[in-house]
């Protein structure tokens, strides 16, 4: 059976205590859209605040270190975010690959570090324009991927709970560049082919694949129309109920439809 569709809203670096309004909101809202399961990643600050406080939407992280404790200063494990409430973790996104050299390897380890604590994870790929513009986006964004996933086995169990791909091509994030359906379809077609290649047909045909390219309530319909696309990961217009949870209902309209 086919899961609900996937609505998370990455914070960033945005958010004190007085974001917590929003969180509410969110959260009140998320309870009229059952057929949609929300989710927002606030800055370590605010997970257990959050946590606390939300009785339908689903809280987690932006980030977490790949070993279970030690002399790490300023990290956190897996474990400790799931202490603080954490039920998720959105690893390999191109700003921490960018900004903080991330590779493969290291997501992949970060990725059975969440595991092991209980965490689920949302595993992100994506290439830059350079890579599409020669024509490499599909096997890049496949190498990439085939790198950073964890790997079928006891310590994964039932991949179609426990893991989410994000796409998030680059050069649509923040550029004023937009994917279209067609861009988005293809690129889903390929994940989704991969996800079948490493957990089988039946867990890889119900891992839920976001598309995260600057997801807006003005562009949300078309994305969810778009096949293959089981949800969606929202920068800047998560930030607030009122558009996040536009974009929330986009998807529960396309459920119905």
């Amino acid at each position: 059976m086919a899961q609900r569709p996937y609505i998370v809203g990455n914070w960033k670096m945005h958010g004190t205590r007085a974001m917590l309004s929003e969180a509410r909101a969110i959260d009140r809202a998320a309870q009229r859209h059952m057929k949609v399961e929300v989710a927002i990643a606030p800055p370590y600050t605010l997970i257990h605040p959050i946590h606390r406080e939300a009785e339908q939407i689903v809280v987690g992280a932006q980030d977490c270190h790949h070993e279970a404790e030690g002399a790490h200063t300023g990290d956190i494990s897996a474990a400790m975010l799931a202490d603080a409430g954490a039920k998720f973790v959105i690893l390999g996104h191109s700003e921490r690959r960018q900004a903080h050299g991330e590779k493969d390897a290291l997501i992949r380890a970060k990725a059975d570090a969440a595991l092991a604590a209980g965490l689920r994870v949302i595993l992100c790929c994506g290439e830059s324009e350079e890579t599409r513009e020669v024509g490499k986006a599909v096997a890049f964004v496949k190498r990439q991927l085939k790198a950073s996933l964890p790997e079928a086995g006891e310590e994964l169990g039932d991949a179609s709970e426990r893991l989410t791909v994000a796409y998030e091509p680059i050069w649509a994030i923040g550029t004023g560049k937009s994917a279209t359906a067609a861009d988005i379809a293809a690129m889903h077609g390929e994940i989704r082919a991969l996800l079948v290649e490493l957990y089988g047909d039946v867990q890889g045909n119900e891992i839920r694949i976001l598309y995260g390219g600057s997801v807006k309530p003005e562009n949300a319909a078309e994305v969810f129309a778009t096949p293959e696309v089981g949800g969606a990961l929202v920068g800047g217009a998560s930030l607030t109920a009122d558009s996040f949870m536009v974009i929330a209902l986009a998807a529960a309209e396309t459920e119905d439809s």
